[in-house]
């Protein structure tokens, strides 16, 4: 299901010229170099062609000839690789070896450009017959050069050597012939359905985080335990090497440095597309992880729109609902990629998740530059020790992805982990208490349960735990009244036992009360007084213990009620 979908999608871009994903054959590498050449081979020079507007030049990204797979064997690419091979000069310090690699990619553009009548394969024929590795050295700035990727282009073309119709003739012909494998049983593909000769080998996936650099695998048969019936390595997985191609690329495409059609949040990457063209493919990715999305104003406030809509839970306008949508996770796992989770459904579906998802966090925020619509990340990072990505707990984050595009129900342990972090650092915030009411309102709404959880400040609710945690924003306000200079308050002290054993400290902290009252003003008094009568004669004594659900809306509580404090005397202050 999953390649068949990625399959599918290449076939979708590779009709768009405007994508950029690479024709059969072809894949993009990261190139730094150009080596540029007369039609007699002489060298000109050596262009550079990385991108300088970073702190540090960053190397570009062409479509050049599928790359070779290779590890410790000396295996050359055609028409472009590193120095190493492409000019006999490496950092490696083996020079035997390096000798080879020259020697062999000077091999391979013989075998496949010979009989080629173009000048620019010519030309680089030419330069590596006559071309001295020693004379690598002699080149200015060649330490920058050196192991770097480097195409080839003549002095008088814009096009590079591999661009030229009849270069690409040749390749396509030598790609086509080493992919064929004589010893492959015929089967039945799993992608396609034709009968052919399967791939043994399949693609590299690349960039995703904490896989191997160079890449890896999403389809492996390696070892003799993986294998069934005597097949060795992905014929016991037949897929052609038509189809390999085509979903390797297409994942490739999806994970490209640049891609607004992917999300990380801990160790999972999410790649997400659609059958066809929908604005959702792009607004998905800002939805859930606005940070660095770059959209411009114009594009931002589409977005805005549509996720407005989407909690409205009314229909976006110009968006067809019925279009297949498609949601693939992915998390390293030695030298293979785990899949974490794989959602398949319709635009509809996702709208309707989405548009739940934002309902449900919904809350009065802290402070306006605050998000409106919190992303993964930003969410997620509230349950994690020290505000860092890396202690955001994997399992955690795969759960709360799916959760939020299936509309399921969040994990359970999501409420832990936040009501630890607030014990830890007694701190409530936006976030967190939206994460509380979302993880709250989900699970009363899927297990039929009855609970009165609003956005702002609910002064009319009963519930003991609410209340308390109201109770407890009041007399941390009294305190920072009578005590300006403060450098610490009760929350500090006390939030974590009085949100968890209220019948132990709530007494003391009323004793204390009466201490800070005497410092404030008539007027105050009379105020905090009437409000605290007010939250407490709905409290009919205090709970021993209160079960973790209860230290959530002892949270919202005291946030709903610490909001509404601060903004009654901002108000006043600009009456007055």
């Amino acid at each position: 299901m999953i390649l068949q979908r990625l399959y599918d999608y290449y076939e979708r871009m590779r009709t768009d010229s405007t994508s950029g994903i690479p024709q059969p054959g072809y894949a993009p590498q990261q190139i730094s170099f150009a080596v540029i050449l007369e039609k007699d081979g002489t060298l000109v020079q050596i262009q550079d062609l990385r991108d300088t507007s970073q702190k540090s030049p960053q190397p570009v990204s062409l479509i050049v000839p599928e790359a070779v797979n290779r590890s410790a064997n000396v295996l050359p690419n055609f028409i472009w690789d590193n120095t190493g091979y492409v000019l006999g000069a490496d950092g490696k310090g083996k020079p035997e070896r390096t000798a080879e690699t020259f020697a062999a990619f000077r091999e391979l553009q013989h075998q496949l450009g010979d009989q080629l009548d173009d000048p620019g394969m010519q030309a680089v024929l030419r330069f590596l017959d006559s071309w001295n590795p020693e004379s690598f050295y002699e080149i200015d700035g060649w330490e920058d050069v050196l192991d770097k990727n480097v195409v080839f282009r003549l002095a008088d073309e814009h096009r590079y050597v591999h661009e030229a119709s009849t270069v690409a003739d040749a390749w396509i012909s030598h790609w086509k012939a080493r992919l064929e494998d004589d010893d492959a049983p015929v089967a039945t593909c799993l992608v396609t359905g034709k009968e052919t000769r399967p791939a043994r080998l399949h693609n590299k996936i690349k960039r995703v985080p904490g896989a191997q650099s160079s890449g890896a695998s999403i389809v492996s048969f390696n070892l003799d335990a993986f294998r069934s019936y005597g097949k060795v390595q992905n014929f016991n997985a037949p897929v052609s090497t038509e189809a390999a191609f085509a979903y390797t690329t297409a994942l490739n495409y999806l994970l490209r440095r640049d891609s607004r059609q992917k999300i990380q949040v801990a160790d999972a990457m999410t790649v997400f597309w659609a059958e066809q063209p929908t604005q959702v493919e792009s607004f998905l990715g800002y939805a859930l992880d606005p940070r660095d999305a770059n959209l411009g104003d114009a594009t931002t406030a589409l977005v805005h729109a549509y996720l407005r809509a989407l909690r409205k839970g009314t229909k976006p306008e110009e968006i067809d609902e019925s279009v297949s949508f498609y949601i693939l996770g992915l998390a390293p796992n030695a030298s293979r990629i785990a899949v974490r989770f794989w959602h398949a459904g319709t635009v509809a579906n996702l709208d309707a998740a989405l548009g739940q998802h934002f309902q449900d966090l919904a809350i009065v925020r802290e402070f306006d530059n605050q998000m409106e619509f919190p992303g993964i990340w930003q969410l997620l990072i509230e349950t994690a020790p020290q505000h860092k990505s890396e202690n955001i707990k994997p399992t955690l984050a795969g759960a709360f992805m799916r959760a939020v595009l299936t509309g399921q129900s969040y994990p359970a342990y999501l409420l832990s982990a936040i009501v630890d972090r607030i014990r830890a650092d007694h701190t409530v915030g936006y976030y967190r208490a939206a994460l509380i009411k979302a993880f709250l309102v989900r699970q009363a709404r899927i297990y039929s349960k009855p609970l009165e959880v609003s956005q702002v400040l609910n002064e009319s609710s009963t519930n003991v735990a609410y209340r308390l945690g109201r109770l407890f924003a009041v007399l941390e306000k009294n305190q920072r009244d009578a005590i300006s200079t403060a450098n610490a308050t009760i929350k500090d002290r006390y939030y974590s036992s009085a949100s968890a054993t209220p019948g132990v400290v709530f007494a003391q902290l009323l004793r204390l009360n009466q201490h800070h009252t005497a410092k404030l003003s008539e007027g105050q008094k009379i105020h905090n007084e009437r409000l605290m009568q007010e939250i407490l004669d709905g409290i009919d004594g205090f709970p021993t213990h209160l079960k973790l659900e209860d230290q959530g809306l002892f949270a919202l509580g005291y946030y709903h009620q610490r909001k509404a404090l601060f903004t009654k005397k901002s108000d006043e202050s600009d009456t007055e």
